[in-house]
């Protein structure tokens, strides 16, 4: 009944709709930990915390660079400015010995 309604609400039936394992999730050695030592110095425990573990591992742990954000879409935009140029100077060549003045 629960994996039905789990389905229905957010897969509408499609795919598997299996939950991942929350105990793979692991705080150690994460900014995560940082936080769970200050809660315990205050006497408090935060249940929630594994849930957000998941950004700190895997591809989402990869920082990102300075150079990652000015290349990101570079390789497309290259391509459309060269395509651009292309149609532009096909379509509306220069005119050849006509001076400015």
């Amino acid at each position: 009944m629960e994996k039905r309604w789990f389905q229905r609400i957010m897969g509408h039936g499609h795919g598997n709709g299996e939950l991942p394992d929350y105990r793979q999730w692991k705080i150690e050695g994460t900014p995560l930990q940082n936080v769970q030592e200050r809660l315990a110095k205050l006497g408090l425990k935060d249940p929630w915390l594994r849930n957000e573990a998941w950004r700190f591992s895997g591809g989402f742990a990869k920082p990102a660079t300075f150079m990652d954000a000015i290349t990101k879409g570079f390789k497309w935009g290259f391509a459309a400015f060269v395509v651009a140029l292309a149609v532009e100077y096909t379509f509306f060549p220069p005119e050849k010995n006509k001076g400015h003045h």
